[in-house]
């Protein structure tokens, strides 16, 4: 039986244990000390950020952003419809509403258009959201200008939700440092991890600080406990910091190797007939976090989910771009602004394995599946 094939998984570099050993050995194991220091500093080195809090998850990260920009009950917030479900949970943790906004072709991220429309017709009722929440998806940036204008137009905060999209740059900048707050994930199958985390960054270092707060539980200035807000307990913790600062020493040559399986896969798979990959928006660099391609069933002779179970049956895993979350059963009764473009990408889009530590025999054997099922299916 041959080895499985995941779709992306932790790849350690060399310095990763001597941070931890560091941590272990002054005894700074808690969610705070140099370690968390070093990383946040660490990271804005690397992202340009101007400050930068660390926390448990990216979705923490979040949900602390929508926080700092007074998003309340009864508020709605704009977001990106084609994503996963944590870049909404937490517009509902503060009581607030989503509405959906569909995607464009050129990046599969948010639609500007579709946004500057939404908001003049807000404006012209006066029901603006609160925030908008853009997504860069699978590792590829939206297009921040004109969503960045739109919402500076109405002065509403742009969140930059870049989850999956860590090292991606837009005009030369990397993502999730454009808007009023960024956000990243450190999750395990991101392109570095933390085993678990995240990152809020800003250039106001005073609503990285009040993040830092309320991520401590909210603790006042006193020898003893006083709080006069709710706070949370979302600080990342010294272990998970050392990781990730020999992780960021590392993230070059990951986006290299993701961006090189991206390479291979189009070079072998890109002329078969229905095949179309993410295309590469021409105001960027992506980091191919994940490798997405399209397939048209009646070009290629199979759809998506056939592709899917073929590859499956090799132990290969594959996934379907993620699923709308206007077409998600807990936000059925959320507004949703176009969508047909995202429900497409939905039916139609698989994700490859896209692992930096992938072999070319690991990736040949992708490629040698998906090859499979079209003559079988073509014969």
């Amino acid at each position: 039986m041959s080895k499985s094939i995941l779709l992306s998984t932790p790849h350690l570099g060399d310095l990763e244990l001597e941070f931890v050993k560091e941590a272990f050995d002054t005894n700074w194991i808690a969610p705070v000390g140099p370690q968390i220091d070093a990383f946040e500093q660490e990271f804005c080195q690397v992202t340009g950020a101007g400050d930068a809090a660390a926390v448990s998850s990216g979705t923490a990260a979040l949900h602390l952003a929508l926080r700092l920009v007074g998003v309340e009950l009864g508020d709605e917030v704009f977001c990106s419809t084609l994503t996963f479900i944590a870049s909404a949970n937490p517009i509902v943790y503060q009581g607030a509403k989503p509405v959906f906004i569909d995607s464009d072709r050129t990046s599969w991220n948010m639609n500007p258009d579709l946004l500057q429309e939404a908001l003049e017709k807000r404006a012209r009722i006066g029901k603006l959201p609160k925030a908008v929440i853009v997504v860069h998806l699978f590792g590829q940036s939206a297009d921040i200008d004109p969503i960045l204008q739109a919402c500076n137009q109405y002065d509403i905060p742009l969140i930059e939700d870049a989850a999956e999209a860590l090292g991606a740059t837009y005009k030369g900048r990397y993502v999730g440092t454009c808007g009023r707050i960024g956000i990243y994930s450190f999750n395990g199958n991101k392109i570095i991890t933390t085993s678990g985390g995240g990152m809020l960054v800003a250039d106001d270092s005073k609503l990285v600080a009040k993040a830092r707060f309320l991520s401590t539980q909210a603790r006042d200035r006193f020898p003893y406990y006083q709080h006069s807000e709710i706070g949370y307990n979302y600080r990342l913790s010294s272990i998970a910091s050392a990781i990730g600062r020999g992780q960021l020493r590392v993230l070059p040559q990951r986006i290299a190797s993701r961006r090189r399986n991206f390479m291979i896969y189009t070079s072998a798979l890109g002329n078969l007939p229905g095949i179309e990959f993410m295309p590469e928006a021409n105001y960027g660099q992506a980091t191919r976090w994940l490798t997405c391609l399209t397939i048209n069933p009646q070009a290629f002779g199979a759809d998506r989910e056939q592709v899917r179970l073929a590859l499956a049956a090799q132990q290969i895993e594959s996934r379907p771009v993620w699923k709308p979350l206007h077409l998600q059963p807990v936000f059925a009764e959320c507004e949703s602004i176009g969508g047909a473009v995202a429900e497409d990408l939905f039916t139609n889009g698989l994700c490859l394995p896209s692992s930096s530590n992938l072999t070319d025999e690991d990736l040949q054997q992708v490629i040698n599946g998906i090859i499979e099922v079209h003559h079988s299916k073509n014969r």
